[in-house]
């Protein structure tokens, strides 16, 4: 007496390597496609979340320079009446403080520009390694 042979379901267990290669092939081709497809929906949902992002750094950025006007405005005004009634000298010397923060912050900005960028020479210096590593054989 015979036992059947178990069969899963979906499966031919007398399909020949012909139709086995043409059902990997059609596989394949449908999961590059579903890949494409996919990475075409991740692709389109990350620009619509940037294209929202970037508006709301641009409104803020608006709103930000409308309230330094302001500020500025305000203080200049402030140090002229202090100094009886010579606005000149309020837009002066707000106008000194500014350049000089704006000085400083440039200042700082250049120099984290000239730090050097750790994260290439360390790749750098871990491939040296690696290199060594592989090419020279371990002392047992």
């Amino acid at each position: 007496m015979t036992t059947p042979r178990p069969t899963l379901p979906g499966i031919d267990p007398d399909a020949g390597i012909p139709d086995l290669i043409r059902r990997l092939t059609d596989d394949s081709k449908r999961l590059v496609a579903d890949e494409v497809r996919l990475a075409k929906l991740e692709m389109s949902e990350n620009i619509h979340a940037g294209a929202r992002g970037a508006l709301w750094l641009g409104l803020a950025f608006g709103v930000g320079v409308v309230g330094l006007v302001a500020l500025t405005i305000f203080l200049a005004t402030l140090i002229g009446r202090l100094a009886n009634g010579h606005m000149w000298v309020g837009a002066i010397v707000v106008g000194v403080i500014e350049i000089v923060a704006a000085v400083l912050l440039v200042k700082r900005g250049l120099s984290s520009f000239a730090e050097p960028s750790y994260t290439l020479a360390e790749t750098r210096e871990s491939l040296k390694d690696t290199t060594s590593w592989v090419t020279h054989p371990r002392a047992d």
